[in-house]
């Protein structure tokens, strides 16, 4: 069995060894656990219609759980096996928030729909790598325009966190205030605020799993203050609704189960275009395609770059492979109803670890796959405790701003309105369309270089945001 995994996955080659694919497979697989627990938080809105993922009229969050952790096992062990490089793949952050608050909102869309976009988007990316159209498209977006999509993205995660957790709500004659009329002095947001500083502090002092730490850490105790607060006092109807306003989903049964994999499936390719125009179809896939299309060429490097793996010019060994692994990703989370699956940065924690080879993904994979069966333990994560690794998470992506260079109007005025435009119109698409809009102007007076790929895309962003009378006008 060693000399096979030894030829298979050339471990003697790149200087590592079984054991230590196998603990650095482990490293990645807790670093990237959190996912199992965000991704069905963010799925667990409704569509236009009402309805939730997986089916039903409430939040089907164990079968969202085991869907994810599906895809994510088979996806990472195809990664490994396939390309042979040390890079686990789950669902993307982002591309879900966009899917959840932008999509699934827009008039008649379903999660099902949405979803057919995913698995469009998907096939548009692996045509382009398998043509190699993949690498002249990235490089004809600005790069400052790559990392204000990134940061944008990440201030619209942050800003979904603390709303969702009621820290930021509606105020009393201004549109956002903090608390409840400016306080904080409710034990929900205790346990939000204790969960965000666990996270923070674990990370300032370089803990592995610090999000998936803290969010178990104020899971534990929303239960303790749950339930003290239900021993108290009941009220003169004789209920005690108790908790102290936290409510904790209870787990039904054991926490071991058969997983429900009710997202498989849930997705249409043919509803969009019934409910849409082929423009606004083509914007969404665009724009759900730039979520989704550069991280990866740049994770792959700095994974590549930990490791020690890239060649002279600074790739990674079987890049195509790489990228095609990705793409499928992309397509089997519509496929599987749980969102683009997409290439983790947290996989350079394996290879910090001693992960050189696929084996490492491959170990990856079956700890999600083993993952799938404690599906019900992720219902039991109240919103508190789950929204801090949000805020979090939006704070990772916004480290990337000090790349953009702000002096140079031209780059800083569309970079900052890519960001501004994504929490404030609570749209990524909005975003993009706003910063491809403006650059394009603005490098066509100044007299720079604008590729002929920017061009079109502005004319689909105009014709997207226009496309209320348009569509009137030809009776759709």
């Amino acid at each position: 069995m060693s000399d096979f995994l030894n030829s298979t996955f050339k471990l003697r080659e790149r200087g590592t060894s079984i054991a230590q694919e196998i603990r650095g497979g482990f490293v990645t697989f807790f670093a990237m656990s959190y996912i199992l627990v965000l991704n069905p938080i963010i799925l667990s809105t409704p569509d236009s219609t009402g309805r939730f993922l997986g089916g039903g009229t409430e939040p089907n969050t164990a079968a969202i759980a085991a869907g994810t952790a599906l895809i994510a096992g088979l996806m990472s062990l195809f990664m490994g096996a396939y390309a042979n490089f040390p890079l686990a793949l789950a669902a993307g952050l982002g591309i879900n928030a966009m899917l959840a608050y932008s999509i699934v909102s827009l008039p008649d869309m379903t999660w099902a729909d949405a979803m057919g976009l995913i698995v469009i988007e998907g096939i548009v990316i692996l045509v382009l790598v398998l043509t190699g159209l993949r690498q002249a498209i990235f490089n004809a977006v600005p790069q400052f325009l790559k990392t204000a999509i990134s940061v944008g993205i990440g201030l619209f995660i942050a800003l979904i966190g603390l709303v969702n957790a009621g820290i930021i709500r509606p105020g009393a004659g201004t549109p956002l205030d903090l608390g409840i009329h400016g306080s904080i002095a409710s034990w929900p947001l205790l346990v939000f605020i204790i969960g965000l500083v666990t996270i923070i502090v674990l990370m300032v002092k370089k803990v592995r799993g610090a999000i998936l730490i803290g969010i178990l850490v104020a899971t534990v105790l929303a239960i303790i203050v749950e339930a003290i607060g239900k021993l108290g006092p009941q009220a003169p109807d004789g209920s005690n609704p108790g908790g102290w306003g936290l409510t904790v989903p209870a787990l039904t049964g054991s926490p071991v189960q058969v997983p429900n994999f009710a997202t498989l499936g849930e997705f249409s390719l043919i509803g969009p275009f019934q409910k849409m125009s082929i423009i606004a179809v083509l914007v969404l896939c665009f724009s759900l395609m730039l979520a989704d299309f550069f991280d990866t060429m740049g994770t792959m490097v700095a994974v590549g770059a930990e490791g020690d793996l890239l060649d002279d010019e600074g790739n990674p060994p079987m890049t195509r492979q790489i990228l095609v692994a990705d793409s499928v990703g992309a397509i089997a989370g519509g496929l599987g109803g749980v969102s683009s699956n997409t290439s983790y940065i947290e996989s350079a924690t394996g290879v910090a670890d001693g992960a050189r080879t696929g084996l490492a993904t491959c170990t990856t994979g079956v700890l999600f796959l083993l993952a799938t069966f404690l599906s019900p333990l992720a219902g039991m994560i109240p919103y508190e405790a789950a929204t801090p690794a949000l805020v979090v998470v939006g704070f990772l992506m916004m480290q990337q701003v000090a790349n953009i260079d702000w002096q140079d109007l031209v780059i800083g005025i569309p970079a900052f309105l890519t960001i501004a435009f994504m929490p404030f119109s609570y749209s990524i698409t909005v975003g993009i369309g706003m910063g491809f809009i403006s650059y394009t102007i603005l490098a066509f007076v100044s007299r720079r270089k604008v590729h002929s790929l920017l061009w079109i895309v502005d004319i689909l962003f105009v014709l997207y945001f226009v496309r209320g009378p348009i569509e009137a006008a030809l009776g759709m």
